[in-house]
């Protein structure tokens, strides 16, 4: 029988009350790589800035990367360790800089983590944050042209299989706005940007690829929520980006024709690797189920799972989009859910009432 795989998915940017802060959600994948043969979630599951933990049935697979997955136009090849291409926009400061290189050099030394040599790109990337009506954050950076020149650098002089990207973020953000996500509310007010940074290389490069944002650090506060305390902890949250795009799976740029793959030479399909219509169960917050991924396995024999609890600032429940889930209260249901799916058990055979068969 083949691994039972499932996909975690908690958006970006829009203030989820679970995976909404500083890799509050990553609990939530440590039970469910517990319950699935293969998870395969995205960073803003696992980024927790220095905090993090391996898991290694489980798949940290960037959004854009995540979307042509499920659209069945790129597969997952796992990895035992990417060489990771370490990116730093020209617009952080020197000491800061060194804050990270220092940081780069402990996941070298401590975790045995394989770095390339790491380039600075030739202008300022010049980060403008923004927020929609909606209430999700969003974001551009003006030099995208510098972006991709050093990502290229690192692709084909230093043979970096995975890119980490440092920019420097604005410390003028809404005080407001800010000062709700440290205690616990609102959206993230910057990762909206981030993903915007890493979808411009993955989708160019066709490689694993995350963000980590330069900051200067914040005044201590005595209220400061749990779910965003990670982010405090030190000058960067670069140890849990290189943690993950370590060992995060290829994209196979080819398709499946039949038994046949067409697409670039040399990429031949291999054991172990991982394409859409193996997945078994979506698991997504009920209020946001418009997502490629989503709108694509819904197409599938994919059972769906959406999670009432998980409040967000969108308001896109499936019913309306035609999607059919089973919507539970809380990700300890969907747990239940997963594990009597897996098992080819009818949640409902789990409940005293079931009501007799009727004729058509």
């Amino acid at each position: 029988m083949r691994p039972y795989t499932a996909i975690l998915i908690v958006p970006t940017g829009i203030g989820a009350a679970i995976g909404g802060y500083a890799g509050d959600a990553l609990p939530v994948a440590k039970a469910m790589a517990e319950v699935c043969d293969r998870l395969i979630t995205h960073p803003n599951v696992l980024n927790g800035a220095a905090l993090y933990w391996n898991l290694p049935n489980t798949f940290y697979v960037e959004g854009y990367g995540l979307d042509k997955f499920a659209a069945g136009c790129w597969g997952l090849r796992p990895v035992r360790q990417n060489k990771i291409g370490l990116l730093f926009d020209r617009g952080i400061e020197p000491e800061l800089r060194l804050r990270h290189l220092q940081a780069a050099d402990a996941a070298r030394a401590t975790l045995g983590l394989s770095l390339t040599d790491y380039v600075i790109t030739d202008a300022d990337l010049n980060v403008e944050l923004r927020s929609a009506a909606s209430g999700a954050s969003w974001g551009t950076i003006s030099n995208p042209d510098s972006l991709l020149r050093a990502a290229e650098v690192l692709i084909k002089q230093a043979g970096a299989e995975a890119i980490a990207v440092v920019a420097r973020f604005p410390d003028l953000l809404d005080e407001e706005a800010v000062q709700n996500y440290r205690n616990g509310k609102g959206v993230d007010p910057i990762a909206g940007a981030e993903a915007v940074i890493s979808h411009l290389v993955v989708r160019t490069f066709q490689i694993p690829c995350a963000h980590s944002p330069a900051l200067l650090p914040v005044p201590l506060d005595g209220n400061l929520s749990p779910r965003s305390a990670a982010e405090e902890l030190g000058y960067t949250f670069l140890p849990c980006v290189l943690v993950g795009l370590s060992r995060a799976p290829q994209f196979i740029t080819t398709q499946l024709e039949g038994n046949s793959l067409v697409g670039e030479v040399g990429q031949m399909q291999l054991l172990g690797d991982i394409w859409a219509s193996e997945v078994d169960a979506v698991i997504v917050p009920a209020t946001a189920c418009g997502s490629s991924v989503l709108l694509s396995l819904s197409q599938s024999r994919c059972q769906i799972i959406t999670v009432e609890e998980n409040k967000t600032e969108m308001q896109v429940p499936a019913q309306p989009l035609g999607i059919k889930s089973i919507q539970v209260n809380s990700y300890l249901e969907a747990l239940g859910i997963l594990v009597a799916h897996k098992a080819g058990v009818n949640p409902s055979a789990l409940g005293s009432a079931i009501s007799s068969l009727r004729s058509l």
